[in-house]
């Protein structure tokens, strides 16, 4: 006895096309269906195998004049005369021929290769049979919400069919249905709930057989798609890195491309890495999951990304005097924002003003008292972010003095120290009578005094930003050995 199960898939909607799968499921040998020098058939092989036709002669019934085989009567696969063979491209490396009993072997076999045999031989003798191919898969991939049904089939009489589910038996219900007599089941509306293991058993009272297991799988999805960002926040920096994740239910696993304010992006793949995003990376971003078996697609709701902009100042140097703005943007639903200096409230004037919208503050002269941390806090009726700048006014240098004695006597040690009101610190030349002497620092500093050394001492101090100088002058008189009474002058 052998049995065979006849897969028939239904997809709903109109949307894919009808797909039959063939399982047989064999038991003992069939039925007769041959002539002449052949065995009885049909033959029965599966796809990617190989079946032998082989005929009843021998050797010494040959040689023969000429052997002939042919499919479907109108195909011929080899003509064989006096040692020589004709063989036509499509069964070329696919038979072996057999001289000495005329037999045939056929290989790689395809669900085309399924049909009627014949063989001639010269003169008198010949022979058909029929060949089945059959698939015999170990699963059945269908869609979400079509329909299957398979068939159980057996030679013999008096046949009973059972279909178990794993391992119980399957029953009617309002989604089963078991026709033909037990041999047909069919289930309709399947879901992802649904995905099971099949087999058909078939007996009667002299024997009886049970196929392999047929799994059905479902495809499903993509369903809940969605996406979300690491980390969660409102705003985002410029320059902070983001990650997107996107997921779905589905099943193949869905493919996913990305999109920001509707455009799509190059990227694919459930991550998109956000690395030290920009201002013009902000938007609305969102994902779309793609299932290539239910050939449907789905978008997830989207996710803004608001890129709150680092403070812009118009120049990277601030210098007294100079007109100087500091810009902050964001992006975002409506935002508010409120501005500060070192953790106080800002004070405005005439000559540091706001725009209508807080986004710019103006230095009409920037001045040293300026100098601090500005703060840009930008909000909306969700949450809130801020944005940090840090001012330093360059200037001077100014008030420039000399500190040290106006009289020493020779030998002595000669101090002198110049200071400076600048930022950054200023640089300092030393003068003698308008000759420059040794040191650049803001301390000259010579251990015994000569009489030559007296006269008026220049201090230069220079801002190397400002590009401004300033000096001050100190009279210092050294006087030849007497004891005198020291002050200071400054």
């Amino acid at each position: 006895m052998y049995a065979q199960i006849f897969t028939h898939t239904h997809l709903d909607k109109q949307r894919y096309s009808f797909i039959r799968k063939v399982l047989k499921i064999f038991f003992s040998p069939g039925f007769t269906e041959a002539a002449g020098i052949l065995p009885d058939g049909p033959l029965n092989a599966p796809v990617g195998g190989s079946v032998m036709f082989t005929t009843s002669l021998t050797e010494a019934d040959g040689p023969f004049l000429g052997v002939t085989w042919s499919f479907n009567t109108t195909f011929f696969i080899i003509s064989y005369q006096s040692g020589s063979s004709l063989i036509p491209p499509a069964y070329q490396d696919r038979i072996t021929f057999f001289p000495s009993t005329a037999s045939l072997e056929l290989k790689y076999l395809t669900l085309d290769d399924g049909g009627e045999y014949s063989v001639t031989v010269f003169p008198d003798r010949g022979g058909r049979i029929k060949l089945d191919i059959y698939v015999t898969p170990q699963s059945s991939d269908l869609v979400e919400f079509s329909s299957f049904s398979l068939t159980c089939s057996s030679s013999g009489s008096s046949l009973s069919f059972i279909w178990m589910n794993s391992s119980s038996e399957v029953t009617s219900s309002d989604r089963v249905q078991i026709t033909d007599g037990g041999s047909t089941l069919t289930v309709v509306d399947v879901t992802r709930y649904d995905e099971q293991s099949y087999r058909c058993r078939v007996f009667n009272p002299v024997s009886e057989g049970i196929s392999d297991p047929v799994n059905i799988l479902v495809s499903y999805g993509p369903e809940n798609t969605k996406m979300s960002a690491s980390p969660s926040q409102e705003f985002y920096e410029e320059g902070s890195d983001i990650s997107l994740s996107c997921s779905a239910d589905s099943r193949p696993s869905a493919q996913f491309t990305w999109f920001v304010n509707g455009t799509k992006l190059p990227d694919s793949g459930p991550e998109l890495t956000l690395r030290n995003i920009q201002f013009s990376q902000r938007g609305d971003y969102s994902c779309q999951a793609f299932n290539s078996r239910t050939l449907t697609n789905e978008t997830s709701p989207s996710v803004s990304i608001s890129v709150l902009l680092s403070i812009k100042a118009s120049t990277e140097q601030f210098i007294e005097g100079s007109s100087v703005t500091l810009t902050c943007e964001a992006s975002g639903s409506s935002p508010s924002r409120t501005w500060k200096k070192d953790g106080s409230d800002l004070n405005l004037s005439e000559d540091v003003t706001l725009s209508e919208d807080n986004t710019v503050l103006t230095f009409k002269a920037v001045k040293k008292e300026n100098s601090g941390e500005y703060v840009c806090l930008v909000s909306n009726p969700v949450s809130s972010s801020e944005a940090k700048f840090t001012i330093v006014v360059n200037y001077g240098p100014a008030n420039v003095q000399i500190e040290g004695k106006d009289l020493i006597n020779e030998n002595d040690q000669i101090k002198l120290i110049c200071s400076a009101e600048s930022t950054p610190s200023a640089t300092f030349t030393w003068r003698l009578n308008g000759s420059e002497i040794t040191g650049s620092s803001a301390e000259f500093l010579k251990e015994k005094a000569q009489s030559s050394d007296s006269g008026t001492y220049t201090c230069e101090a220079k801002n190397i930003i400002t590009e401004k100088q300033s000096t001050a002058e100190h009279e210092l008189h050294v006087q030849p050995g007497k004891n005198i009474t020291e002050f200071t002058h400054v």
